[in-house]
């Protein structure tokens, strides 16, 4: 390989390198915000599967890092021992963002079942501060801006509705650009109208997406950077072996 052509497979690999930096940022955010999601409504779920995807894209963006470390260092000094390490954080990020990525298109397709305990956790809403399903509805209904299961009727049949007198929803359900909202039924306009299933269920499926999408863009520039680095090797062997000379004596 002419030097010019050399010169441009360490530029390719340096920049792709760098570029894995930012891949491994997306993917971490996207795993560190579902884990976050998660640890505040973990009681609207079935079960934690859900969080495995997050787990996966956690770590995998840790080896990303390390990889664009490694990438960046082997395009300036030209080690086969450098060359050799990003070549197999790369293959250990490949595995990792192939599961995470078909994890999060599983979890998507059974959302459904894994909010399950939805309607549950909602019927059991006491209002006190220091119950945890009181907790989680509040927290739920302040964040996303929702009210109910599927909207603020919900709370008409639930057993915290009848004990409150039949007059209003929980405080949390208040949109809180209007001051003077008690949670009264009488002023619906002042309260938030969507459902927090639906919402959720919508935030969960942009996360897991970006899970997926991200390791899938991810893997793309991989490929550029092991195509670089496996040019370099090729023309950079690991050893050179010569055929030693007979002793004339022996």
């Amino acid at each position: 390989m002419s030097e010019p052509s050399r010169r441009i497979c360490k530029i390719v690999l340096r920049i792709f390198s760098q570029l894995l930096w930012l891949a491994a940022l997306v993917i971490a955010l996207s795993g560190i915000f579902l884990l976050i999601n998660f640890k505040h409504c973990r009681l609207f779920f079935e079960d934690e599967s859900i969080i495995l995807p997050a787990l996966l894209a956690v770590v995998a963006a840790l080896f990303l890092l390390a990889a664009g470390i490694a990438g960046c260092c082997a395009s300036e000094k030209e080690s086969p021992c450098l060359q050799g390490i990003f070549v197999y954080f790369l293959i250990i990020v490949f595995c990792l963002e192939a599961t995470a990525a078909a994890l999060s298109y599983i979890s998507v397709e059974k959302m459904g079942s894994e909010l399950a305990p939805f309607e549950r956790v909602f019927h059991q809403y006491n209002g006190s501060s220091k119950d945890p399903d009181t907790q989680a509805v509040d927290f739920l209904q302040k964040e996303l801006h929702c009210c109910g299961v599927h909207g603020f009727q919900d709370w008409q049949t639930s057993p915290w509705f009848n004990e409150s007198g039949h007059t209003r929803v929980p405080p949390s359900c208040c949109n809180s650009t209007f001051t003077n909202c008690t949670g009264s039924v009488d002023q619906p306009e002042l309260l938030f109208t969507k459902g927090c299933q639906g919402k959720l269920e919508d935030v969960l499926s942009f996360i897991l997406y970006l899970i997926l999408w991200s390791s899938v863009g991810a893997a793309g520039i991989q490929v550029v950077g092991l195509v670089s680095v496996s040019v370099l090797m090729k023309e950079s062997p690991l050893q050179e072996y010569r055929i030693l000379d007979r002793d004339p004596f022996s």
